[in-house]
């Protein structure tokens, strides 16, 4: 930082957040924040969508794949059926969650719809701290509260901080998952992280360890097999044209201090994404995988459960119950590498 001392009048010079409303196009008044680390990597928050991340870039690539829709308002009724993909943006992140994750269901405990409502709603902010380099401050972060709330219950409330520091191309996510209602509530959470072209290309490597298991089974499961080769990302598929997706739950194995790792290396352009998080936090990783012509992504997604829906995840007795003012919290960590050093030490990251 002192190499910034006396030659800079603002800040934002080199980094920073700057907030913003969206004027055109279906994401009109919607909420943004774009925070920029000084290393090339960038990102748009989407503080009307749980403070998910659309855009992100690293340098002159993109990282994130984003759907035909793109940004859109939130849609706070979407929760029935399939109806969250009419609003489902792809980006960098999309939540799912707080108590659904899975396809759509139903049973004596209500309706559920695909991935549940938290991606819906919109953010109270309660904090946007900026960096002073002159002061010795390279940190900043945007702090929001999301509620999943209605009278006689449940009603959560997620708490997201997402900070960096200038000089560090990383993005962290602090989650506080609280129960503020007066009777137990269901709880599953899901990080849906969706990598797009540039950063996943024909012979990226996505990169992650442990057991698993194919979601698809029989016939239609065509990528997660024995002796296939499903941590390389292949050419666009005709099979995926249209709803053909793929998907691995995966029973993620974690290193000495119970951490895992996982990610994507892409070696044409020189760039390698890893993803950090905590076992005790996320026992899980989904492997999604859906390589359409023009929908071309794969996704990595850390989970407190399999996607499997609450009535399955209930049925197992895997269901989280969060108790009257109980707290749960949740670390992510996304970390983007261009030296060969650093690209090294990832690919031969050792459990």
């Amino acid at each position: 930082m002192q190499d910034w001392l006396d030659k800079i009048s603002n800040p934002l010079q080199l980094g920073g957040i700057e907030t913003a409303v969206l004027d055109n196009g279906p994401g009109k008044g919607t909420r943004i924040a774009w925070i920029n680390t000084g290393t090339g990597l960038r990102y748009k928050v989407v503080i009307d969508r749980a403070m998910d991340i659309a855009e992100a870039f690293y340098n002159r690539h993109g990282l994130a794949w984003l759907s035909h829709g793109g940004i859109t308002p939130p849609a706070p009724f979407s929760d029935t059926g399939l109806n969250w993909l009419r609003t489902f943006g792809g980006g960098l992140l999309t939540t799912c969650g707080l108590s659904h994750v899975g396809g759509p269901e139903s049973d004596g405990q209500g309706e559920r719809g695909l991935h549940g409502h938290i991606s819906n709603t919109p953010a109270e902010i309660v904090s946007v701290i900026q960096p002073d380099p002159a002061a010795g401050r390279a940190e900043m972060s945007i702090t929001g509260i999301m509620r999943e709330t209605k009278p006689f219950g449940p009603s959560l409330e997620l708490r997201r901080t997402i900070s960096g520091t200038l000089g560090k191309p990383l993005i962290r996510i602090r989650d506080e998952v609280s129960n503020r209602g007066n009777t137990p509530a269901p709880h599953m959470l899901l990080y849906h992280c969706n990598f797009g072209w540039p950063l996943a290309d024909e012979g990226t490597d996505i990169i992650w360890q442990g057991s698993w298991q194919p979601r698809e089974q029989g016939a239609a499961n065509r990528i997660f097999r024995e002796g296939n080769n499903f941590k390389k990302c292949p050419p666009p598929l005709d099979e995926h044209n249209g709803p053909g997706e793929e998907a691995a739950f995966i029973d993620i194995s974690a290193d000495a201090s119970g951490r895992c790792t996982c990610g994507l290396y892409n070696p044409r352009i020189g760039i390698a994404l890893a993803l950090r998080f905590y076992k005790k936090q996320l026992p899980w990783l989904v492997n999604w995988q859906h390589w359409g012509k023009g929908e071309y992504v794969t996704g990595l997604e850390p989970a407190t459960n399999p996607a499997i829906g609450q009535a399955a995840a209930r049925e197992r007795q895997e269901l989280i119950l969060l108790e009257p003012g109980e707290r749960r919290e949740y670390d992510l960590e996304i970390a983007l590498m261009d030296n060969d050093k650093e690209i090294n030490e990832f690919l031969n990251y050792k459990i």
